[in-house]
């Protein structure tokens, strides 16, 4: 047993001693940057970036439950920008799609029986478009200067770059005195992407061609499920995989794409100054339809 220990204690070691947290700053920050959002400096390049994973419910008091498996893409492509005072920019648009499984058959869902009232709805799966970058992200502030930093960390060939979003603002299906009453849309999305070092890091290097990642996602409810004001919140974890390839996409992915979502399989068009939609403001347009 001592001897297995230390085995562990040496391997946690060697692990500890082979990283190194990196701060990269300017023009290596700004190239980086893009090519975590974009996969390439260059412009117009069609970028899928793919997840499968599962979803749960967490109820107090209740043991958590495996509610659906999940499938989904974002599809995007970058413009590429120069502004006299700020210098080179960029802005990613895209569309995305989301479907929810059966957690048994891993068929797609269109009705979903509610375990807690017996009820039958009509599932709502994502189909946001577009799904884009809110202001062009530039190389240098407003002023001129060269601010920008951003901190990896580097484990051999591979850096690491983790990623809290933390969401709290007005839920679209809220009224106008959610500030009095509540019912703020509250989520928290992860991501923890990893890419090969040398293309990232490298600014001659356009392109990183393949990453991945995984995805984690703390949220409320979600509308179409009819849960009303039950206590509770749904976890989402699932693996992600980005590439420029649509022949590498998943075979279940492009099967969706091409039956049910063909227009999807190509991202907006580079100017797309379109309002973003969320699964919250698709659903309100549903009640209004």
């Amino acid at each position: 047993m001592k001897y297995i220990i230390s085995i562990f204690l040496l391997t946690i070691t060697a692990g500890i001693l082979h990283s190194q947290e990196i701060e990269l700053t300017g023009e290596n920050a700004y190239f980086a940057y893009q090519k975590m959002i974009c996969g390439t400096t260059e412009e117009g390049i069609t970028r899928y970036g793919t997840w499968q994973g599962r979803a749960y419910s967490r109820v107090p008091g209740e043991k958590d439950k495996h509610i659906f498996n999940l499938v989904g893409i974002n599809v995007r492509q970058c413009l590429r920008t120069n502004d006299d005072t700020q210098g080179r920019g960029f802005r990613s648009v895209s569309r995305e799609i989301q479907m929810y499984l059966d957690p048994k058959t891993d068929e797609i869902l269109d009705t979903w029986t509610n375990p807690w009232t017996n009820n039958d709805t009509s599932v709502l799966h994502v189909a946001n478009d577009p799904v884009n970058m809110r202001a062009i992200s530039y190389e240098f502030d407003k002023d001129g200067a060269s601010s920008r930093t951003m901190k990896v960390r580097r484990y051999h060939d591979v850096v690491a770059s983790p990623t809290e979003i933390p969401l709290f603002y007005k839920n679209a299906l809220g009224g106008d005195y959610q500030k009095f009453v509540g019912g703020m849309y509250h989520a928290m999305e992860i991501f923890n992407s990893f890419y090969n070092a040398e293309k990232l890091l490298d600014d001659d290097i356009k392109s990183i061609g393949e990453s991945h990642g995984g995805w984690t996602r703390v949220a409320q409810w979600l509308p179409w499920m009819e849960m009303g004001d039950k206590p509770g919140i749904m976890i989402f974890n699932a693996s992600v995989f980005n590439t420029f390839e649509l022949n590498d996409v998943p075979e279940k992915i492009q099967n969706i794409l091409n039956t049910r979502y063909p227009e999807y399989l190509n991202p907006p068009p580079l100017d797309d100054n379109r309002p973003n939609e969320t699964s919250w403001t698709v659903f309100k347009k549903q009640l209004k339809n």
